[in-house]
């Protein structure tokens, strides 16, 4: 009896010591430089310039995120007041960027010494350096999450939280006429753009707000008519913007759409040029185009990109409707904060019933995560990365 008594004393005693030995590896620790990677080029902080593209645009504000109190006003972030979790300690426009934990920080310091942001990384070096050992965190591409997961790799999606769609750019001669625009939301593939582009990590989109967000998403069609595409571009046929009659001079001419894409942008270009390949199979005519940032251009539409600012439907939709301003064409006003969910739907179909916003596809942010990376929080709309409250653990 005194033998087993002592045996299970010593097996006690050995579990109860593991637990001690196991439980500060269960607890965040302080410590530790986190390595980051994005494919994307953030050039300034300054405010008054402009990003060169939507995915830089996105990056600054994550950035800015860390490096600014919570909740400033949109374009207050210059770099350098250091009152967020972290203070910059090195910077290389363009390509570098190393942050410092700030312990005056009123949220509490973060758990990380450092972060290291290296910019303008490839797809294909990201996921290699995630692999090696080089990087915790890296950006992938919606359309590499499928690939990346099969080959190991620790990946982390959101809900599908940015819209791609076309917007017609008011007071053009082509993108006025309603039958146009009618026939090119039509014509478009959107299954298969999420399908092929996306590799199926999205969804198609018929309205403003994703189905997740919204009670009414359903009834938005997102199906492609081809039948109805080509009878609407056969009636456009023989119109010429330049000519006082249609045909004129005995000469049927179909009208052309200029689409134009972010030129730093190779998912809106493969979408844009998606775009042209369906509207000419149901006998239209777009031409896409690469087009710089902030410049003026020709083009008689656009491929925008949409990240909504509020999981909250009516604050997404009013946030959307004052990114797109004009573009719209609804005579409607933003719906209320607490709006119900018909008024939310009205106002979604009058601008959606215009065809100046023609909704593609809604898409998630994607990540692929070290080893050693814990406590990580996928973040939702309007949150930015989550590196002030994760901390670094061992490998294994």
């Amino acid at each position: 009896m005194k033998v087993r008594s002592l045996v299970l004393l010593a097996v006690t005693s050995a579990v109860l010591l593991a637990a001690g030995r196991a439980e500060p590896a269960r607890r965040p620790r302080y410590g530790g430089r986190l390595l980051v990677e994005i494919g994307t080029v953030v050039s300034s902080f300054d405010p008054s310039v402009s990003p060169a593209s939507a995915e830089e645009a996105a990056a600054k504000e994550e950035i800015c995120a860390l490096i600014e109190e919570p909740h400033k006003p949109e374009g207050a972030c210059a770099g350098t007041a250091g009152s967020g979790a972290f203070r910059i300690a090195e910077w290389d426009p363009g390509k570098h960027l190393t942050l410092e934990a700030n312990p005056s920080y009123r949220g509490g310091r973060p758990f990380v010494d450092s972060v290291e942001i290296q910019m303008g990384r490839a797809s294909r070096d990201r996921l290699l350096d995630l692999e090696v050992g080089k990087a915790d965190v890296v950006e992938i591409a919606p359309e590499e999450a499928r690939r990346a997961s099969q080959q190991g790799v620790r990946v982390t999606i959101s809900q599908p939280d940015e819209l791609v769609a076309v917007a017609f750019v008011p007071h053009h001669m082509i993108s006025e006429l309603e039958n146009m625009r009618e026939a090119l939301s039509r014509s478009i593939d959107r299954a298969a753009i999420v399908s092929f582009i996306l590799q199926k990590e999205g969804q198609p989109a018929g309205g403003l707000l994703p189905q997740w967000s919204s009670s009414t998403a359903f009834l938005f069609s997102t199906a492609v008519d081809l039948a109805a595409a080509k009878k609407l571009w056969a009636q456009i046929s023989g119109f010429h913007p330049s000519a006082p009659t249609a045909g004129a001079a005995g000469t049927a001419v179909s009208p052309k759409i200029v689409l134009g894409y972010d030129a730093n942008d190779s998912l809106e270009q493969s979408i844009a040029e998606r775009i042209a390949v369906d509207a000419r199979e149901a006998g239209g005519s777009v031409t896409a185009v690469a087009v710089t940032r902030g410049s003026p251009g020709s083009e008689d539409a656009r491929i925008v990109r949409l990240r909504m600012a509020s999981p909250n439907p009516s604050e997404a939709l009013a946030r959307f409707m004052e990114v797109l301003g004009p573009m719209t064409g609804a005579n409607t006003d933003p719906p209320r904060a607490q709006a119900t969910p018909q008024q939310i739907y009205d106002t979604e179909r009058a601008i959606v019933s215009g065809y100046r916003i023609v909704p593609l596809a809604w898409f998630p942010r994607v990540y692929g995560l070290s080893m050693r990376v814990r406590d990580w929080k996928t973040p939702g709309p309007s949150e930015t990365w989550p590196l002030a409250d994760l901390w670094l653990g061992d490998a294994q």
